[in-house]
């Protein structure tokens, strides 16, 4: 029988990576980097994936990419969306183009992605939308200026999605990451802190995997670690 098929968006090193990894063994996976090098590499390692270069900022591209790999593997049964990069700076620092593209990756990109899949999955009435998100959209402080608005508007999108997709049968849930992601930058950039602030890929993409297997039900999922606190 024919596996599944997988979509990540946003592999890299860390979240990415480990979602390709945990997901492998039951999915065919098509794996959405902005630069297909690592992409590339991860899964010619893993073996029945194929990476595909594109901006989940950039609309035209991301819904292209959807429609090539219709063409290449089928139908996505599940679509993980773990595209996000962060823009830190306070309300005086962030520039108006800044605050523009961390919504359109975090709130537009996850839109366009999710439109490409949707028809697919309501013609089946099966399918998961597996989003990761981020504690900054429950609580803006002061260096979010940016990530934060976009991160809420995600978060409301995903709610609203699964007002509207559970019925049909699809199965969306947001995981709030409340810490920071595990990976070689994020210890050079805090090296005093202790492990238990760290929140780690695999256990992010176990979640996820767990989340993809389940009916329709409960929207919202935490993975927590230790919470930024103020000093941030």
């Amino acid at each position: 029988m024919t596996k599944p098929v997988c979509t990540i968006v946003g592999v890299g090193p860390g979240n990415g990576a480990s979602l390709a990894r945990r997901f492998a063994a039951d999915y065919r996976l098509a794996l959405i980097a902005r630069s297909a090098e690592f992409a590339g590499g991860l899964a010619s390692e893993i073996g029945d994936a194929r990476a595909y270069a594109c901006d989940a900022g950039d609309a035209g591209a991301l819904k292209e990419t959807f429609g090539r790999i219709a063409g290449d593997l089928g139908a996505v049964d599940v679509l993980i969306y773990n595209g996000g990069a962060s823009v830190w700076g306070n309300v005086e620092e962030i520039t108006p183009d800044q605050f523009e593209a961390a919504w359109r990756l975090n709130a537009a990109g996850l839109l366009t992605a999710a439109q490409s899949v949707v028809p697919a999955m309501k013609r089946k009435r099966h399918g998961s939308i597996i989003v990761i998100g981020a504690t900054a959209s429950r609580r803006g402080i002061a260096r979010t200026a940016a990530v934060a608005p976009a991160k809420a508007a995600q978060r409301s999108l995903c709610e609203s999605m699964a007002r509207h997709l559970g019925p049909p049968g699809i199965h969306v849930a947001l995981i709030i990451i409340d810490g920071v992601v595990d990976g070689l930058r994020a210890r050079q950039r805090l090296p005093d802190k202790a492990d238990d602030f760290f929140v780690r890929p695999d256990d992010v993409a176990a979640t996820a995997h767990w989340l993809a297997h389940q009916p329709r039900s409960a929207w919202s999922f935490e993975v927590e670690a230790r919470p930024f606190g103020e000093h941030w």
